[in-house]
């Protein structure tokens, strides 16, 4: 071997411990855990709040995947009363509303602006928040 080499590439001739398993599987109830809920209810009930519904979307904007944003906004739709309700409060037809939000969604301003402006919502613009060192 090269004097370089410092690994020792041998296996082990020393015997290990092992052990069985003994106890049974989980039957996935785990005590002390309360099981969960479902958040979809929660969550709209949130979004009817226009503060909530423009701080969520913000921070859905901000993992930049438009799926995700899609999905928050037909969220948004929901707490208004549903897609339907909110196309027709924003005069879109709810077919194109529904297809603007799909996950493959791809929204035209002019329509994303309507929609919002009739969920009580609007586009805004910030400066990027330089960070200091």
């Amino acid at each position: 071997m090269p004097a370089t080499n410092e690994h020792n590439n041998e296996t082990s001739t020393v015997p290990r411990p092992t052990s069985k398993t003994t106890k049974r599987a989980s039957t996935g109830k785990r005590r002390g855990v309360a099981p969960s809920l479902p958040y979809e209810s929660w969550l709209i009930g949130r979004l009817k709040d226009p503060v909530e519904a423009a701080a969520y979307l913000e921070a859905v904007i901000e993992e930049e995947d438009p799926a995700a944003l899609m999905l928050a906004l037909r969220q948004v739709a929901q707490a208004q009363g549903g897609v339907a309700r909110l196309a027709r409060k924003a005069k879109l037809t709810r077919e194109a509303t529904y297809r603007m939000l799909s996950k493959s969604g791809n929204p035209e301003l002019r329509s994303l602006r309507a929609l919002l402006e009739a969920a009580g919502l609007r586009i805004a613009v910030k400066p990027i928040e330089k960070r200091t060192a």
